[in-house]
């Protein structure tokens, strides 16, 4: 029987020192002890991965929650599926004692750990649910509020002028237009039809 642990946070910028506390002094050796830093957009998590293929039958998963498992309700379901009925593992998850499951192995001890793995997976979804609308509310508040989002645009080279109207009377192409105001074609493209656009609707 081997010790592990796994943390996960969610972007590199987050603090994994919440996680690794609570792993201290579990007797877990720093070998088994696994960390992905990345979105979880995509899901990947490398280090994951590579633990569960090291995990054997009756060894001890400790995790400092249920959400460490899985972005949502599916994939937390999935992993505790895989980890204590394919691999034959123990999981425990610190921040829930009642998700030990090196405890009640009996009937009424596995059916209460179901009812309480399906409900705070449940939370864990609808947490983050939330937590997306959340910003979702305060990105629109801000632009309402006339708060921009995203880098300022560049501003253009001040040959910009006489090099579209050379471009636009076919003098040059558009890549050598591109090149003379040091711009990428789409770029100078779209910035040559945005000034068009504003001309033709002061015109107007």
């Amino acid at each position: 029987m081997a010790n592990f642990g796994y943390i996960r946070v969610s972007t590199r910028e987050q603090n994994e020192d919440r996680q690794v506390i609570a792993l201290q002094g579990l007797s877990i050796p720093a070998g088994n002890l696994y960390m992905d830093k990345q979105s979880g957009k995509d899901f990947q998590r490398p280090q994951y991965q590579r633990m569960i293929r090291r995990i054997r039958r009756d060894d001890v998963l400790y995790i400092k929650s249920i959400d460490r498992l899985g972005r949502n309700y599916t994939e937390i379901q999935d992993q505790w599926r895989i980890l204590t009925k394919e691999k034959g593992a123990d999981i425990v998850v610190l921040d829930m004692p009642l998700l030990d499951t090196r405890r009640g192995k009996d009937l009424l001890g596995t059916f209460l750990a179901d009812i309480v793995l399906q409900v705070l997976s449940f939370v864990a979804e609808n947490e983050r649910v939330n937590i997306r609308q959340r910003q979702a509310e305060g990105i629109a508040a801000a632009k309402a509020r006339g708060v921009r989002f995203g880098r300022p645009p560049l501003p253009v080279p001040e040959n910009f002028k006489a090099v579209h109207r050379q471009w636009r009377e076919k003098k040059i192409p558009l890549w050598k237009a591109a090149v003379a105001c040091g711009m990428k074609e789409g770029t100078f493209y779209a910035k040559a039809r945005r000034m068009e656009s504003e001309e033709t609707a002061k015109g107007a």
